[in-house]
């Protein structure tokens, strides 16, 4: 028997589904003549009547029931995975605390200079598998080892220094680095050797300085501590502009290019979306603007 025309199957899943040969013809922009002659087709193909037509309605028979139901499953399943590889919104990914703290304040920029261009977000600082996790676009550490096949594009330097609130700042009358002897140093689980990254850095002399006095678990709960007095932070610049322009941290010896660089890894998949290039630029451009010189 020969297969039966593709066509023809949904001529006859629609007609049987809205028991109307004028509704399928309007459904599959066809003429009622074309859907009729698909379904005549199909029933001299399989040899059974599949519809019973008279004046008033069109109804399947018990073999054309039968069929009608499993085509609708088959076109209904044909259809989701259509739509599940349709491009859809791209997938940004990057650490929670540059989501709080750079990239949401910034969001509306995005929007005004680039309106068509729609994402979502993952949060998350390391390795990842563009196909396994969906992803876009990441903001990455040049220290986190990029997907197979993926050049990083470099963007800028990490700046980093520490910062406390003024009140602190006061009350322990830190002028030079010697002073963070007798500072209440904070630190991050995520980045614990952030404080030799800075003295490192600056160049100075290492002083005796006390252990850490209290570790948190994000960027963004040391953030909130040093904000609320608890002693002082090692952090990246571009995570507390915001509130050293607002005044409520400060930074007393500024800040110095740390050992890591940020970079960008493009899933391969997106590449040749204008959205996506226009991201990449956007972004590029932002982290240039306010991390590409010394804070």
């Amino acid at each position: 028997m020969p297969r039966p025309s593709l066509n023809a199957l949904r001529a006859f899943e629609a007609t049987a589904r809205l028991r109307s040969f004028g509704d399928a013809a309007e459904e599959l922009c066809v003429t009622h003549g074309a859907i009729s002659r698909h379904i005549r087709s199909l029933e001299d193909t399989l040899g059974v009547l599949l519809l019973l037509r008279n004046a008033h309605s069109t109804e399947p028979t018990p073999e054309g029931a039968l069929l009608a139901e499993g085509l609708s499953r088959a076109f209904n399943l044909i259809y989701a995975s259509v739509e599940r590889v349709k491009p859809g919104p791209l997938i940004v990914s990057c650490s929670s605390s540059i989501m709080m703290y750079w990239l949401l304040p910034r969001l509306s920029k995005l929007q005004q200079a680039h309106p068509a261009v729609k994402i979502s977000f993952n949060m998350g600082y390391g390795e990842i598998d563009f196909a396994r996790d969906n992803i876009s676009i990441a903001i990455r550490l040049n220290t986190i080892p990029a997907p197979k096949n993926i050049v990083p594009r470099e963007l800028v330097d990490e700046w980093i220094g520490p910062v406390c609130s003024p009140d602190y700042l006061r009350a322990t009358q830190i002028r030079e680095p010697e002073d963070l002897a007798r500072a209440r140093l904070l630190a991050t689980d995520t980045r614990p050797q952030a404080w030799e990254d800075w003295f490192g850095s600056a160049g100075g002399p290492a002083p005796h300085r006390p252990p850490i006095a209290a570790s948190f678990e994000h960027f963004y709960l040391l953030i909130q501590a040093a904000k609320c007095g608890l002693g002082i932070a090692n952090v990246p610049h571009m995570l507390v502009g915001d509130e050293l322009r607002s005044g409520t941290l400060v930074a007393p010896f500024g800040f110095v290019p740390g050992p890591r660089k940020l970079v960008l890894w493009v899933a391969p998949h997106v590449e040749a979306r204008a959205e996506a290039q226009a991201l990449v630029d956007w972004l590029s451009g932002e982290l240039l603007e306010t991390e590409g010189a010394a804070p």
